[in-house]
């Protein structure tokens, strides 16, 4: 830092030995000696690669401390790096410019047209998914009420492996981003090691006991008369758990470095060979339920395979992951972790939510309420797909930004996908509100399931109303994943799931008597307030970025 210490715009060098943020970092593993900062000014840690500096204002008997960027100068007086344990800063940019790839440009380049270009395979690929889903829901409701019904009750668990990959790979997509945001190339292949790790001992923790007890969990979440389908179904999925968790976080690291193309070809063929599966082994194989699953875990797997071979095999991904780049650190596992456990904690609580939300409908309704629910609530969720895709995408963009320090291409990237979310979910809004009778058909071609297409096609009507708030929530909770900041992105979500979702759910389903209509306003006036609290949040904290730069 400058002699004097007089604070100013953050410069990160690229010419000294050591860049001060790797000097802090060092520093706090004890590795290299840290320059003492001038009086006023101390540092403390905000996350592993990243230092906010408390300046107290001089002069005033009681100063207030306030958070500053500084310039660092090559003139810098700091001790010399003897320790040999660090990597010099411009052995990393070389090293990272020479691996580059056109994904790592794009993320790196212009935020308006990372985010179109790179979440547009992932639109592809999650809309391809998503059809599965509802091809994979048709199939099942060929078998009756009751089969749809008994996956239905399984879902939330099923969506606990989901969310553990999801949440664990937004923790690893943010890191490998940021690391690539810096050019710090070894570093994000790190990261990316670490969470695979992470994702394998979660899968070995949790598999055997949801196999062995999967018929008394499904009785204990409602299933009631299809508690043994339903029990069939979940010991298939959940055996295959290492594939869930293997492939999301494997996804995630694609998406880190830009290679979102790879990732939607990975996605597609676990959908398409899914799709394949499905009618031979729910029906020519005389499978069943079982059938589904089975069909399920086999596409996870030679996906698994395919991951693998691109990793290990061809190795022309920007980053590579083998055994020799793995190095135990604390500090990057705290790193994925801060935005990984939040992010899987979300997960969690929708599907404690969907638990009580089935719970609420058998209660006030019939089992048949919860099969409209399922049936309606897996076609908002292919109708919110480019959305999620996008915002999934602007965890990558937003990690790049931040890691160079590049705030002003933040604010654009937040501001740009809410714009572009928001117009595709209006466009969605309409198709299936003019369409709803003939998609409900879809779930209602059997004479078991016929008498139910009346309801679905007023659920997926009345959803609508919800589908145009939803970006702007969505988009900002990715602004804290990408910057590290994951339990800010889980406190908005336990405001919006259970202060706002369930009590609304509550007093409309049951306290004012409205039955399963009223389940359905409470869903959707909850979650368009929780967008709110979300949107302004994620302003606020984008606006102070900036600010703290123009100082």
């Amino acid at each position: 830092m400058s002699r004097g210490g007089v604070p100013g715009k953050l410069r990160d060098s690229r010419v000294t030995p050591l860049t001060f943020r790797e000097r802090l970092a060092a520093a706090i593993r004890g590795k290299v000696p840290l320059c003492p900062p001038p009086a006023g000014i101390r540092a403390h840690a905000a996350n592993y690669s990243e230092f906010i500096l408390t300046i107290a204002a001089a002069g005033h008997p009681r100063p207030r401390p306030h958070t500053q960027v500084i310039s660092i100068q090559t003139s810098d007086p700091c001790p010399p790096d003897t320790s040999g344990t660090t990597t010099p800063a411009h052995t990393n940019v070389e090293e990272h410019r020479r691996a580059i790839t056109r994904g790592v440009s794009l993320l790196t380049g212009d935020p308006r047209v990372a985010i179109r270009k790179l979440s547009g395979p992932m639109i592809l690929a999650m809309l391809l998914m998503s059809l599965y889903n509802l091809a994979d829901a048709v199939w099942v409701a060929g078998l009756g009420p009751g089969s749809l019904a008994a996956v239905g009750f399984i879902t939330p668990l099923f969506m606990i492996f989901i969310g553990l990959g999801n949440g664990l790979g937004a923790g690893v997509a943010s890191a490998v981003a940021r690391h690539i945001g810096a050019q710090n190339r070894k570093e994000a292949e790190n990261a990316a090691v670490h969470g695979i790790l992470i994702g394998m001992a979660i899968a070995a923790v949790l598999t055997l006991p949801l196999v062995i007890f999967a018929e008394p969990i499904a009785a204990l979440l409602g299933a009631g008369e299809v508690t043994p389908i339903a029990a069939e179904y979940g010991r298939i999925i959940f055996a295959g758990a290492a594939f869930i968790l293997f492939n999301t976080i494997a996804y995630a690291i694609l998406r880190g470095e830009g290679d979102t193309k790879r990732t939607m070809y990975a996605m597609a063929a676990s959908s398409i060979l899914n799709v394949i599966l499905d009618p031979l082994l729910i029906y020519g194989a005389g499978w069943g339920i079982a059938g589904a699953a089975i069909a399920t875990v086999i596409s996870m797997a030679l996906v698994s395979l395919v991951i693998l071979y691109w990793f290990v095999g061809k190795k022309d991904t920007y980053l590579s992951i083998s055994p020799r780049i793995f190095v135990p650190e604390r500090e990057i596992t705290g790193d994925i972790l801060r935005v990984g456990l939040p992010a899987s904690v979300e997960f969690l609580l929708m599907s404690v939510l969907g638990v009580i939300i089935n719970a609420v409908l058998v209660m006030v309704a019939t089992i048949d309420a919860v099969a409209v629910y399922t049936s309606g609530w897996r076609l908002v969720m292919f109708a919110v797909i480019p959305v999620i895709a996008i915002s999934t995408t602007l965890i990558s963009v937003i990690g790049a930004a931040y890691g160079a320090r590049n705030f002003d291409h933040l604010k654009a990237a937040h501001a740009y996908a809410i714009r572009l979310g928001t117009a595709i979910s209006a466009g969605m809004a309409v198709g299936i509100f003019l369409c709803a009778p003939q998609i409900a058909f879809l779930f209602a071609y059997t004479e078991s399931m016929a008498s139910l297409a009346p309801r679905i096609a007023l659920f997926m009507q009345a959803i609508t109303i919800l589908l145009v708030f939803i970006p702007a929530g969505m988009m900002s909770l990715s602004v804290f994943q990408g910057t590290g900041r994951g339990m800010v992105s889980l406190l908005i979500n336990v405001f919006r799931m259970l202060a706002f979702v369930v009590v609304f759910v509550y007093i409309f389903g049951i306290y004012l008597g409205y039955g399963e209509v009223g389940v359905w306003a409470g869903i959707i006036l909850g979650n368009i307030i929780g967008s709110g609290v979300a949107y302004f949040w994620a302003r606020a904290y984008v606006s102070r970025l900036v600010a703290v730069v123009k100082e």
